[in-house]
């Protein structure tokens, strides 16, 4: 009769408890999505922009010096992803970001980027 090494046996129930709680394919999907808009350059330079202060098209085309169709095919793809909102006042349409949970994970990656080593 062999002896299992005790430390195996905690590696494999290890492995079946973080095995069990892996998120759903279309959660994964969700993040990676979201993990995504965040990659692009011109989209992570308009969620800082909204980071900042609520803002229209125009305001944000003037701020990165885009034309203002460039920014709302922008916004459009940040908002399919659910990073930001909108809201009608009159004519005008505001821009933020789109909740708490963005504004965390955008802060976040800001203070990770910008840490000296």
């Amino acid at each position: 009769m062999s002896m299992e090494d005790p430390s195996q046996i905690d590696h494999i129930g290890l492995v079946a408890e973080v095995k069990d709680k892996l998120p759903a394919e279309d959660t994964i999907a969700a993040m990676t999505g979201m993990l995504k808009m965040f990659s692009d350059g011109t989209r992570a330079k308009i969620l800082f922009a909204l980071y900042e202060s609520e803002l229209r098209v125009y305001d944000i085309a003037d701020i990165l010096e885009m034309s203002q169709s460039s920014v709302s095919h922008q916004l459009r793809l940040l908002k399919q992803a659910k990073l930001v909102k909108s809201r009608k006042e009159g004519k005008e349409v505001y821009y933020s970001l789109a909740d708490d949970h963005v504004i965390t994970i955008f802060s976040q990656i800001l203070a990770h980027a910008s840490e000296k080593n």
